[in-house]
């Protein structure tokens, strides 16, 4: 069966959470007069949740801010307008991305083109909106390798999002996959955790929100993929024979699949 590059979205193929994601949703408050912002050190504590609606429906329960929002006793009723906020946010966002101001990470594009060159599968899983994930995607990769992505699977594809495999479980299945035969990239425990739960083998490209977190089931964990001429990538744990140096190679690719837990 043939190998599967699996590509989180959200702070692998670009820092989307904090140059696109907290500044979309901090816009959306002003825009609808809540008097309410989240710091990037609250935001760092709430990408910990699966899902831009959970992350908001979550704050029902936060006193501060109850003290400046009336939060309704009926869930659904929050639940509504929260979905509401929502979609205005995923608005916001699609623009920020639109505009080029979130840029790739280092790696992404070109680790992306050398697999599907030497018979890679290329996937996105993402805990996301699937409109988000595509903006996300062809700005990163381009419109012409966008296309040859063989599947981008989000948030609302799914009951249970990341940390639960369901996401990975709904790409082996409609792509005919064999877990086994998959190579993640992911960059928060939440997701190492859904992979691995997947039966698939993890690597960890880590960002300024998820740096401090638990990575220890990783095969191998990163700074990020890195480029040729941009310096020499961290390599914070490798439990496989891959020796990236400079920057993250196919051949890399091949020695952490080759990795058994």
């Amino acid at each position: 069966m043939k190998k599967a590059l699996i590509f989180d979205c959200d702070g692998v193929l670009a820092d989307t959470e904090r140059d696109g994601h907290l500044m979309a949703f901090n816009q959306m408050w002003r825009e609808n007069g809540v008097n309410w912002q989240w710091s990037l050190e609250q935001y760092a504590q709430k990408v910990k949740i699966g899902g831009g609606k959970e992350r908001m429906f979550s704050l029902g329960q936060d006193n501060d801010f109850r003290t400046v929002y009336s939060v309704p006793e009926s869930e659904e009723a929050w639940w509504n307008i929260v979905t509401g906020w929502h979609k205005r946010k995923s608005e916001i966002y699609k623009e920020l991305v639109a505009s080029g101001a979130i840029p790739g990470r280092p790696g992404v594009k070109r680790l992306a083109e050398a697999a599907l060159a030497n018979g890679w599968l290329l996937v996105v899983c993402s805990t996301s909106a699937i409109a988000s994930v595509e903006a996300v995607l062809r700005q990163v990769m381009g419109v012409e390798l966008a296309n040859q992505f063989a599947g981008v699977f989000a948030g609302d594809m799914v009951k249970a999002k990341k940390p639960a495999p369901d996401i990975y479980n709904l790409a082996v299945a409609q792509l005919n996959l064999d877990s086994a035969n998959c190579l993640v990239v992911e960059d928060s425990r939440n997701g190492l955790l859904a992979a691995n739960a997947a039966g698939m083998t993890c690597i960890v490209t880590y960002n300024d929100l998820t740096k401090d977190e638990d990575f220890c089931e990783a095969a191998i964990v990163l700074s990020d993929l890195g480029e040729p001429g941009n310096g020499s990538i961290i390599v914070s744990q490798n439990l496989t024979d891959a020796k990236p140096e400079w920057y993250f190679s196919v051949d890399d690719l091949e020695r952490v699949l080759a990795f058994k837990k």
